[in-house]
């Protein structure tokens, strides 16, 4: 497939018509996540270079590889938005969407006349989710948030850390793109609701809060007992035993032994039934009072095997378990190949690049990966603009005053 095709959209939303304002991550997940799904989305970039995550981290011919993963089944418009002709633009689009999704700080929106009751106003039915650091209401709203705020803001990063040692960042952006999928939730739920009253509204999702969804019982635990849930390493707290333990070649084995059942198998395949049959450890409360010699016992018996030989066990004993991926193992997997979990994109020029799969996998509508994301900045513009009526000599006049940006030119593979 060639940089500058499509093939025709399928899915259960094939011929939902999204647009997608912002850039870097939280905005650009749920909108490719859509479009994953069959959506039409254009994503307006900035003229120029474009959403700065075609720069971040490795980079291909200059290009992120990580932009063909948040970019993949998009098309390209590149605007001016402080210019008012861009801006109209933006709401002639927005009059025929049903979805906007939007990142940016509260308040930018409205300041290029592009916020909620402007849209509404030209179109009742659109859904526009509007993600950010605090929420578009309270008095953090101005300030900027990335994700690594609102996981510290969450209370994730208090328990991200081995005991008495500074808390470390969970390895991706996880904020962002639990904000992404709450927002997309919040999408299908008011595209759902819209079927009924035929009118669209504005989902509004803070980071700090779609991470805070998550946080378990830690909030009920301290307005009921003043728990405050401190960091525990790998073990999960109050759940026995849960842990990850070191093994004779170094590595390490993750062991989910916390069912009632499980745990007297775990013990006897170790061959330490005078636990597994122990009265006092046949529920959790039990095995958590006594965490530290249940998991000494795992500790001392997975010591003297290799990560294999304890996984092995463990499926003998069919106790959960599983050892630490690094992204070597994961493409070298063949349960992730089974699945479809690792697709193989042709870059243009030639050459293969392994992208994850796409989920959920729904059984009678797929998604599908139907065009790599855009090389250039803008290049689908002539053909985005052309469908809402402007003519080719208005398209090049807004290209020769800087308002639309100039496709650049595109390289199908070798």
């Amino acid at each position: 497939m060639t940089q500058t095709e499509f093939s025709p959209a399928t899915g259960p939303l094939a011929g939902l018509k999204v647009l997608e304002l912002g850039q870097l991550i939280a905005g650009p997940f749920a909108a490719k996540t859509l479009a994953d799904f069959g959506a039409d989305v254009v994503k307006i970039e900035p003229l120029g270079s474009g959403d700065p995550l075609r720069k971040w981290r490795l980079l291909k011919d200059g290009t992120s590889v990580w932009w063909q993963v948040q970019s993949r089944n998009k098309r390209s418009l590149a605007l001016d938005l402080k210019a008012p002709e861009a801006q109209a633009i933006v709401r002639q689009l927005a009059a025929e969407a049903d979805v906007l999704i939007e990142n940016f700080r509260p308040g930018a929106m409205e300041g290029w006349g592009l916020g909620p009751d402007a849209l509404l106003a030209l179109n009742p039915r659109l859904v526009m989710l509007r993600i950010s650091g605090y929420g578009q209401t309270g008095p953090y709203r101005d300030k900027p948030g990335f994700g690594v705020v609102a996981e510290a803001m969450s209370g994730l990063r208090h328990l991200t850390a081995e005991p008495g040692r500074v808390p470390v960042r969970v390895g991706v952006s996880i904020g962002d793109t639990l904000a992404s999928l709450h927002g997309v939730i919040g999408i299908l739920m008011a595209l759902q609701e819209r079927h009924k009253s035929g009118q669209g509204q504005v989902i509004d999702v803070a980071l700090y809060e779609a991470v805070f969804n998550c946080m378990e019982s830690l909030l009920p635990e301290y307005s009921a007992f003043g728990a405050v849930r401190g960091p525990a390493g790998s073990a999960l707290p109050g759940i026995a035993p849960s842990n990850a333990y070191r093994c004779a070649d170094g590595g390490y084995a993750l062991i989910a032994g916390n069912g009632d059942s499980i745990f007297k198998r775990l013990m006897h395949e170790m061959g330490r039934d005078d636990l597994g049959q122990d009265p006092a450890l046949a529920d959790n409360a039990g095995r958590v009072a006594r965490i530290a010699e249940i998991d000494a016992a795992i500790g001392a018996w997975a010591a003297q095997l290799s990560v294999d030989e304890v996984l092995a066990a463990m499926d003998r004993a069919a106790v959960p378990a599983g050892r630490i991926y690094t992204v070597a193992d994961i493409a070298a997997d063949p349960h992730y190949q089974a699945r479809g979990m690792i697709e193989q994109v042709q870059m243009p020029d030639g050459s293969a690049l392994a992208v994850p799969g796409i989920i959920p996998k729904l059984s009678r509508t797929p998604g599908s990966h139907r065009r790599n994301a855009p090389l250039g900045v803008g290049q689908d513009s002539d053909a985005v603009l052309r469908e809402i009526g402007l003519s080719a000599e208005q398209i090049q006049a807004l290209k020769d005053r800087g308002i639309v940006g100039q496709a650049a030119p595109q390289k199908d593979p070798a």
